[in-house]
């Protein structure tokens, strides 16, 4: 557990969630993982700056939907996670959005992963989608760091570096897509972003989320508004595919 001393976990908790907060502490004291909660961005309390942190012209033309207040309080809450890193002495950031779900294997994937830093900045370490992954490196109990070609959203857990957590800093605001939807674009930000698969945590579909849209009228634009989004999906994609092939032949003939 020496290597663990090197990572910082912080947990993203509004201070209005009390029971998710107890939820997931419970599950990191049976890890044995101790944790730095940051208070998240409340969307109900959002302050005229924070306001303006987020694009909207360009989170219409890109996401094709209008913003949740929820999705900009999420946003900030990340890039004050990235803050505090920085102004830490810790070597990684351990971040938890507190509706996870760790797995008993986590603690293993962490030791492994800090042994072999020198070969990624960004993993996540929980996903929505599969991610095509591509396994370059065995992480021991079955789990393998791995290249994504496709799609992959979801931030509710992942494990960063000092050097991604500056690239971010710098380069994530203003907002002009949801936060999970940005972050593990690494031709974007110039990072080896990378997925343990399987995934050594995941998502508490018993817990309601904390950005859901309010009943009533659907919030995602008619197809006809929505074909810059199209356009800007592809060409996303398309760079996504071509940036993990890249990452995963330079995988290969590194190793």
């Amino acid at each position: 557990m020496e290597a663990m001393s090197r990572v910082q976990t912080w947990v993203i908790n509004l201070d209005r969630a009390p029971d998710r907060l107890a939820r997931i502490t419970e599950q990191l004291q049976g890890l044995r993982l101790p944790f730095t909660r940051l208070s998240a961005v409340d969307a109900g309390q959002l302050t005229p700056e924070q306001r303006a942190a987020l694009d909207e012209p360009s989170y219409r033309r890109k996401h094709g939907m209008t913003p949740l207040p929820g999705e900009l309080g999420c946003y900030l809450s990340h890039v004050a996670v990235m803050r505090q890193f920085l102004a830490s002495t810790a070597d990684f950031a351990l971040v938890l959005e507190d509706d996870v779900l760790l797995h008993p294997g986590l603690p293993g994937v962490l030791e492994s992963l800090v042994a072999h830093a020198d070969r990624w900045d960004v993993v996540k370490l929980s996903a929505v989608h599969s991610g095509t992954p591509v396994p370059v490196l065995a992480l021991g109990h079955g789990h393998h760091l791995a290249v994504m070609l496709s799609r992959c959203t979801g931030s509710s857990a992942y494990l960063m570096n000092r050097r991604a957590a500056t690239a971010y800093a710098q380069g994530l605001l203003p907002m002009s897509l949801p936060y999970d939807h940005v972050f593990d674009q690494g031709w974007r930000f110039g990072l080896k972003v990378r997925l343990a698969t399987p995934t050594p945590c995941g998502h508490d579909d018993r817990i309601a989320s904390t950005i859901a849209a309010p009943p009533g009228r659907s919030r995602k634009f008619h197809w006809t508004q929505r074909l810059p989004t199209y356009a800007y999906r592809l060409g996303n994609e398309w760079d996504r595919l071509v940036y993990g092939l890249t990452q995963a032949l330079r995988e290969k003939f590194d190793a």
